[in-house]
């Protein structure tokens, strides 16, 4: 069991446990002014649950294709004090189907097309690109999106330029930032928020770093995270 200061995970079922990329993505999201929000391969249900911890009216539906995961997540939202918010489904996001459109889609992806495939089939699904593209992801934001609407990811830094170009010409690169681990290493993640309209966008780009040389926690880190770690 994974305890954050508002809610826990037990995360005991899934294939991806508890990890940054889930806290930083969950953090970084952009979900004020939301009434409807997708996580979309929720896993543990993390995201959804952050999400509804920083945006107090929003409807939040949950998905994952993995079914252990998705009766893990409903789980986890059911011992949540947001249970009433959050709608679990097991569900392929390329063949998902919602009555409204969503103000935001949330994913921690699969990415590591080109690594060897590990021999857990579950956690194989959770982290490549064989089940689930970034085309895939693109049509399926396109799809249920509402105009203006935000799709917000975390990939690896050499994922960046695929993604946006899978997106070009139907989501728009609005605002990233670099995530560098220890302070003077190159970054190795980008948080990517796309927007869904018909014009290009000047994106707004930042940087992140976790940790100093020594190893402390930077204080933009901090603050960005403090609403969640016990740490802080």
């Amino acid at each position: 069991m994974f305890r954050f200061k508002h809610f826990s995970i037990d995360d005991s079922l899934s294939a991806m446990k508890i990890g940054t990329d889930g806290v930083l993505l969950g953090a970084w999201a952009d979900v004020v002014g939301c009434d409807t929000i997708l996580d979309a391969g929720t896993g543990t249900g993390l995201i959804a649950l952050m999400a509804a911890q920083r945006n107090a009216k929003a409807h939040i539906v949950a998905i994952d294709i993995v079914s252990d995961a998705a009766t893990e997540a409903r789980s986890n939202a059911d011992m949540s004090p947001w249970s009433e918010r959050i709608e679990v489904m097991c569900s392929d996001l390329r063949e998902f189907s919602y009555g409204v459109k969503f103000d935001h889609i949330i994913s921690n992806p699969p990415f590591f097309s080109d690594a060897v495939l590990p021999p857990n089939v579950a956690r194989s699904v959770a982290r490549h690109t064989t089940t689930l593209k970034f085309e895939d992801i693109v049509v399926a934001a396109e799809r249920l999106l509402r105009v203006g609407g935000r799709l917000s990811l975390i990939l690896p830094v050499e994922c960046g330029p695929r993604m946006r170009s899978a997106a070009f010409g139907h989501l728009w690169l609005s605002r990233q930032t670099e995530v560098i681990t220890r302070q003077g290493e190159p970054p190795k993640r980008l948080l990517m928020e796309f927007t869904l309209q018909a014009e290009p966008l000047m994106p707004r780009c930042d940087e992140l770093t976790i940790q100093d040389e020594n190893g402390a926690y930077m204080m933009k880190y901090r603050q960005m995270t403090e609403e969640f770690y016990l740490m802080f």
